[in-house]
């Protein structure tokens, strides 16, 4: 049985975006969330706040766009509670996971009230192709392994597998056009 998709809820705060996520966060809504991210920051948004208190887990993929996000927005001399994407409220599973996985530095992470009396809006999914959603993975994949060596290990063989089927749906798309 899989789980259900979780649920992307926005609403907008002057320059910040606060965003809820309800059910596990996954590959396939780190899409939505990136193109979320990017349009907003297009919009003028320079802080993300990312409510994970309903969020009782993440893969790696949807922690590797998260993570890419902090990087891309972050100055290197930036103190922790000045960057850009403040996660708040996560599990203990998420917490682990962002700890072992050691991208931590790409993030405030912070405990404290939840954002119940935003007005919030349902994210809506753009329907991410399959080869869109193997890119996604392969990049999160890298920036994880880029930002801890450590987690080469890990992903070296989840980095071939999107790689190697990245490459595949591209060749069968160009040998499909005229």
């Amino acid at each position: 049985m899989t789980s259900p998709s979780p649920t992307l809820l926005a609403a907008r705060v002057g320059d910040t975006v606060c965003v809820k996520i309800t059910g596990r966060a996954n590959f396939a809504s780190s899409v939505d969330f990136k193109r979320l991210v990017h349009e907003s920051r297009a919009r003028g948004a320079q802080r993300f706040i990312v409510d994970l208190a309903a969020c009782p887990i993440m893969d790696s993929t949807f922690l590797g766009v998260l993570a890419s996000l902090g990087t891309r927005l972050t100055a290197d001399d930036l103190p922790p509670e000045q960057r850009p994407i403040e996660l708040l409220n996560p599990s203990p599973k998420v917490a682990d996971l962002i700890d072992n996985l050691g991208v931590l530095q790409c993030f405030r992470v912070v405990q404290g009230k939840d954002l119940e009396d935003l007005c919030f809006t349902a994210v809506e999914s753009a329907g991410a192709s399959k080869l869109d959603l193997s890119r996604n993975c392969l990049a999160a994949h890298q920036v994880l392994m880029d930002l801890n060596p450590e987690n080469a290990a890990k992903f070296k063989d989840v980095a071939k597998f999107f790689a190697e089927d990245v490459a595949k749906q591209e060749a069968e798309a160009g040998g499909k056009s005229n």
